[in-house]
């Protein structure tokens, strides 16, 4: 069932996406008097389709793309019979240069002001929400997972400045500005000596794995039960609320502390120890004390609470429809710089692509599987941003190819030949699905 919710929110922003971007085409298309022959979002075969004037609009089977037909157009066609044909006033090829340059700028261009509006929206209803780092700090520091601790980190650090520089936010920690920096560092504060602990330039690769991110570091918070789960120790015994202080003698003050405790002990299965579980809790202003059987047992069975720690923790930002423009385009134009400063690391082998790009099931992964509109949002917005900008790359069969052979034309004053048109489509389209190939078949392998 969760992987159907993923794939919901996966299609359903791709077909808004690509229905916005060939939407740009066609409005433009219509505008300078050109025949728009077919609309579609999806690739055939054909679903459902209607015609209204010249044009037919249609939804294909094959949900990740889409395409419009302008006539006396080189595209994914490769229609040639009709190119053969002398060219009709209503046609593609038969426009100036900089109508056709302006065509094929359209879905780009609307790809950007979607991208932006979706980080607009986003600001104004639902603000910003971050976790003070004075607050973390205060409160024992981090939790730090396997991947905080192959960069050195160790649980109970406190990280006081990103790059030499103060910080106001846990989230700054983690941003892909901050993992993309250059010399990056984090300063810790460890038991009252700062360390300086150095980001390698191909850390944000870790993220990519599966729970990585979740694994890297965390604020620790107490072990208030929030959330028990069926048929454990924990659905005997706990209750909603709370608060475990001692397991076998152990004082507990953070739930990290409950998940290294019990791990220990499933460690040490040689001793007669691990066969109890000595529990201590706090409910109503008591300490209640309980012991469970727990040799076959792989946890307690409570996922602890968060919500008293980010109660104070947490700093929640509003912005009204005025301030929410300004905000909302710097967080789309700063989201789209870092994408595309990830982006040419890759290409520059700096970061593996195998570890980094992904395809349609990597970015289903992305969404979750749950609905949250929040995210659903972002991500569209980050997508749209990026389907901009990867559609202006000068590759033969994207926009961007179309758009390099337009300006040479209107800077040089000669037309390529619609065969060499022909031929550079064909190699774009041969490079373009060996890609898709790739990163379809990355995306199968990371899933194991």
């Amino acid at each position: 069932m969760d992987w159907m919710v993923m794939l919901a929110q996966l299609l359903l922003s791709l077909s808004f996406l690509v229905a916005v971007h060939e939407f740009g085409h066609l409005l433009a298309a219509k505008y300078f008097g050109m025949r728009v022959e077919q609309f579609s979002i999806g690739f055939p075969p054909k679903l459902f389709s209607f015609k209204k004037g010249e044009t037919e609009y249609a939804l294909s089977a094959i949900p990740l793309g889409g395409y419009v037909k302008i006539s006396g157009m080189i595209d994914e066609s490769l229609d040639t019979e009709a190119m053969k044909l002398a060219p009709q006033p209503w046609e593609f090829r038969a426009k100036p240069a900089w109508q056709r340059l302006i065509v094929m700028l359209g879905g780009i261009f609307v790809n950007v002001i979607v991208g932006i509006l979706i980080f607009i929206g986003i600001t104004y209803v639902y603000g910003e929400s971050y976790i003070l780092k004075d607050a973390v700090n205060e409160n024992g520091g981090y939790q730090v997972g396997p991947v905080g601790e192959s960069l050195g980190l160790k649980t109970g650090d406190k990280i006081i400045k990103i790059n030499g520089q103060d910080f106001e936010y846990y989230e700054d920690i983690l941003t892909p500005a901050t993992l993309l920096s250059t010399n990056g560092t984090y300063t810790v504060d460890r038991n009252g000596q700062l360390i300086e602990i150095a980001i390698p330039a191909d850390f944000i690769e870790k993220f990519n794995k599966k729970s990585s991110a979740r694994s890297f570091i965390a604020p620790r918070f107490a072990p208030i039960v929030g959330e028990i789960e069926k048929g454990t120790i924990a659905s005997k015994i706990l209750k909603v609320g709370d608060k475990v202080v001692e397991i076998n003698g152990q004082p507990i003050q953070y739930n990290d502390e409950v998940i290294s405790t019990v791990k220990a002990m499933k460690n040490d299965s040689a001793s007669a120890k691990s066969d109890s579980l000595l529990l201590k809790i706090e409910r109503g202003g008591e300490v209640l004390t309980f012991k469970e059987y727990f040799r076959n047992e792989k946890s307690i069975g409570f996922y602890a609470d968060p919500k008293p720690f980010i109660d104070k923790a947490e700093k929640k930002i509003t912005y009204g429809f005025g301030e929410s423009i300004p905000k909302g385009t710097e967080k789309a134009f700063s989201t789209l710089a870092v994408q595309v400063k990830a982006l040419s690391r890759v290409v520059t082998g700096a970061i593996s692509p195998q570890e980094s790009l992904s395809g349609p099931i990597g970015i289903m992964q992305v969404f979750g599987n749950e609905w949250d509109w929040s995210r659903f949002w972002s991500l569209t917005g980050v997508l749209s941003l990026m389907l901009a900008f990867m559609n202006l790359l000068p590759i033969p069969a994207l926009d961007g190819g179309h758009v390099m052979f337009l300006s040479y034309e209107i800077i040089s004053r000669r037309k390529p030949s619609d065969k060499f048109l022909e031929n550079a489509q064909k190699v774009g389209m041969v490079f373009l699905l060996a890609l898709m190939v790739f990163i379809f078949a990355n995306d199968i392998i990371k899933l194991f």
